[in-house]
């Protein structure tokens, strides 16, 4: 109890000073709503259950740990030579003139600033209440902080399938950034779109996504997180699909100091199909955490839970998942993999997996291993005359193909694979 008093405390002391943005009736009561629940559940601390892998200090603090700005040189960004509509937020903040026009066909894109000045809006069913709804069985503080504190974002409303993805495009300019983004996708009976995101976004980002998944609609969902090091990130996603409905979402993380991933999937119409996977590639001072949670609440519905890491020179990663299966959700299949390849003794894995089961007639399974590169293949390989170097960027390529091999698109998965060999090649020596 006194752990507690201490944490609402330490709340309330971090929130004394923070002001709302200005916005209109429905988003402003949001938000007033979000940051009650923000004061009532307190900010995760390390003996919180779902954060004794992850310290949520720096995340937490008052003012945000500087990042210093990486410098690519000539690599070229990421999704750059596929036929996209691009909006760019720099530090947080939308650049117009680096952005494509907001108009494609078959959706709308509104700004979360214009949106939230109208009395009326459609966006107003979804903003913070997925969100909210995630809050149980386990809170999500951080996600509650950013629907109410969130200075800019997009609302997308897909109500016919467009003849090319939306990507977001997150650009670090500033080595003392603080990113609050909240974005909500709403796709409608039938249509099918595709979002891309790529890029480091600030020195630390808060970001948050609601995603509805109407009857027949597919959402997928492919994102690379940038190359900045120093970075940190929280990041959200709360996605609600409907009947025979598709969602689809892969990370790619490659370095960053600090970041959690999570993920809060509801599957609410029969025969909906809900897939979340991820590949990081850590080295050095890196920790990265997703956390996962997928609640099957329909007939004859599948979900895939498809992470693998790699780690080396003392990188941590972090892993996990629940697959909750509601009294009535027969016929579920439930599928859940994490994975780690430690490429040295310095570097370590920390998974939680878990089940849990209130339908007996049902198909879940899970699973988590940790291990090395196998000595076997290696020397098979070497064998037959490929180099070392060369043959273990292989074996890791091979170890993280399930994950990506959840990316339906063939072009943004022959993307993500030469991302991935690009890092690889980088840190030969």
């Amino acid at each position: 109890m006194a752990a507690l008093q201490a944490k609402l405390e330490a709340t309330q002391t971090r929130l004394a000073d923070v002001s709302l943005p200005a916005s209109g009736g429905w988003l402003a009561a949001a938000r007033q709503d979000a940051l009650a629940r923000v004061r009532a559940m307190g900010l995760p601390v390390r003996r919180d259950e779902y954060w004794k892998y992850t310290r949520p200090d720096t995340l937490t603090a008052q003012v945000a740990p500087a990042a210093a700005l990486f410098d690519t040189g000539d690599e070229i960004p990421v999704f750059n030579d596929v036929d996209r509509l691009k909006l760019v937020f720099q530090d947080g903040v939308f650049d117009a003139e680096a952005s494509d026009d907001l108009t494609l066909e078959g959706i709308e894109i509104e700004r979360l600033e214009t949106a939230g000045a109208a009395d009326i809006h459609w966006a107003k069913d979804s903003y913070g209440v997925l969100e909210a709804n995630g809050q149980a069985p386990v809170e999500r503080p951080l996600a509650a902080l950013n629907t109410a504190l969130a200075t800019d974002g997009v609302l997308i409303r897909v109500s016919a399938t467009p003849s090319k993805p939306v990507s977001l495009v997150y650009i670090h300019g500033s080595d003392s950034s603080d990113a609050v983004l909240h974005h909500v996708v709403k796709v409608e009976e039938g249509a099918s779109f595709t979002l891309l995101e790529n890029g480091p976004a600030a020195a630390r980002f808060n970001k948050c996504m609601e995603v509805e998944v109407a009857d027949k609609a597919q959402f997928h969902h492919v994102r690379a997180q940038g190359r900045d090091h120093e970075r940190r990130a929280a990041t959200h996603i709360f996605a609600r699909l409907g009947t025979e409905s598709v969602f689809k979402s892969f990370t790619l993380t490659a370095n960053g100091v600090l970041t959690r991933n999570e993920c809060f999937i509801e599957l609410l119409g029969d025969n909906a199909v809900a897939h979340v996977a991820g590949a990081c590639m850590g080295d050095g001072d890196f920790h990265h955490d997703d956390t996962v949670f997928v609640t099957h609440d329909a007939l004859n519905c599948e979900s895939r839970q498809v992470f693998k890491k790699v780690l080396r020179n003392g990188a941590t990663g972090v892993f996990q998942g629940k697959i909750l299966v509601k009294a009535g959700a027969q016929k579920t299949d439930g599928y859940q993999i994490s994975q780690s390849l430690l490429l040295d003794d310095d570097s370590q894995f920390l998974a939680k997996p878990e089940l849990e089961i209130y339908a007996d007639d049902v198909a879940c399974s899970h699973g988590s291993t940790s291990g090395a590169i196998d000595e076997d293949a290696l020397f098979y390989l070497r064998s037959r005359g490929v180099p070392t170097h060369e043959a273990t960027d292989l074996l890791v390529l091979a170890f993280l193909a399930e994950a990506v091999d959840e990316i339906e698109a063939e072009e943004l998965r022959n993307e993500i694979v030469s991302r991935l060999e690009g890092w690889l090649e980088r840190r030969r020596d």
